[in-house]
């Protein structure tokens, strides 16, 4: 399946780079690509892809346009997929980017998108439906989160944390267990005694893997960065 995306960002250069980027991968077809918000959501209604990829920031539309999009696109064309790529490590734009859930987006830093496999990949999550969070965002936030007083992050062993960093990040068990060499089995107890500290909800099921992103997200970000 060829998947259809329409891109923005307001440097030319960049633009250039990422239609050649995506250009060397046969299943991604780029339909758009726009230096701003109003052409962008223009080319969306004209030919609506299945995933947009934006930069957060773009005039006149402020520093945080890439976000701005993600809500509208959220109400007009929830199936859409989003990825934002941003310049900027803040917690708070990755919130905010998932205030109304974290199904279909995906945030990540320009200065970590060093190959195609890594954008691809985000681009093929959210046009399932899946999350993924730039792994420097979601270390930013457990170490807020660990310095907080009492928090249950300071229960949690050291592969807890590690199993906690990668369901915030959006990968699922299968990955998780690859990266850390372990069975499956083995990160659905972890994810049960984590969620569990956390007194939150947990299914093992892959529908629900955009959930419990929100939901450890959620409890990460509850410290400066949520006002």
């Amino acid at each position: 399946m060829v998947l259809r995306v329409a891109l923005a960002d307001d440097n030319y250069i960049v633009r250039e780079g990422l239609e050649q980027l995506l250009g060397g991968d046969a299943e991604i077809e780029v339909l758009a690509s726009c230096a701003d918000m109003p052409s962008l959501l223009e080319a969306v209604e004209a030919r609506p892809p299945d995933v947009v990829l934006t930069d957060i920031r773009m005039p006149p539309d402020g520093d945080d346009a890439g976000i701005q999009i993600a809500a509208r696109l959220r109400e007009t064309h929830p199936r859409i997929g989003v990825v934002v790529l941003s310049q900027y490590a803040e917690p708070g734009f990755v919130l905010r980017l998932l205030d109304s859930g974290s199904e279909g987006r995906a945030y990540l830093l320009k200065e970590r998108v060093a190959e195609r496999a890594e954008l691809t990949r985000a681009i093929r999550a959210v046009a399932e439906g899946g999350s993924v969070i730039d792994p420097k965002i979601v270390e930013v936030l457990v170490q807020a989160r660990a310095r907080a007083q009492s928090s249950p992050l300071a229960e949690m062993t050291p592969r807890e944390l590690d199993v906690l960093a990668a369901v915030a990040e959006g990968k699922s068990n299968a990955a998780i267990a690859e990266e850390l060499v372990l069975t499956k089995r083995a990160i659905e107890k972890h994810i049960n005694a984590i969620f569990l500290k956390l007194g939150l909800t947990y299914s093992p099921d892959a529908e629900q893997i955009s959930k419990r992103v929100s939901a450890a997200l959620i409890f990460l970000g509850e410290s400066d960065y949520r006002s």
